[in-house]
């Protein structure tokens, strides 16, 4: 099943964000690699600057995929303040 996933980061944390952003990409390759993270951004602020993260991923479950979050190095060290999680299904041309 996928997932979109859109994650806050807290009001002042960018200095955080950049600190653990190596851990974050390592991260990012091995669930790219395992297939279950298939899309991921950084969302901007006006000055463009990282404010946020939005993700597509796929696992059978909501709570596979909350497993998995609870190893992210963002939510490790709280760089995301909120995330909202919704289902999703791909259009068929993208299935």
């Amino acid at each position: 099943m996928h997932f979109l996933i859109r994650a806050h980061d807290g009001a002042g944390l960018l200095e955080r964000r950049l600190e653990v952003r190596e851990s974050h990409l390592v991260n990012v390759e091995e669930s790219k690699s395992s297939g279950v993270l298939l899309y991921a951004a950084a969302m901007l602020d006006d000055q463009d600057r990282p404010k946020g993260s939005v993700l597509i991923v796929d696992f059978p479950n909501r709570d596979e995929l909350d497993a998995w979050l609870r190893t992210e190095p963002y939510v490790i060290h709280q760089v995301w303040e909120s995330i909202d999680v919704e289902p999703i299904r791909a259009a068929p041309s993208f299935a």
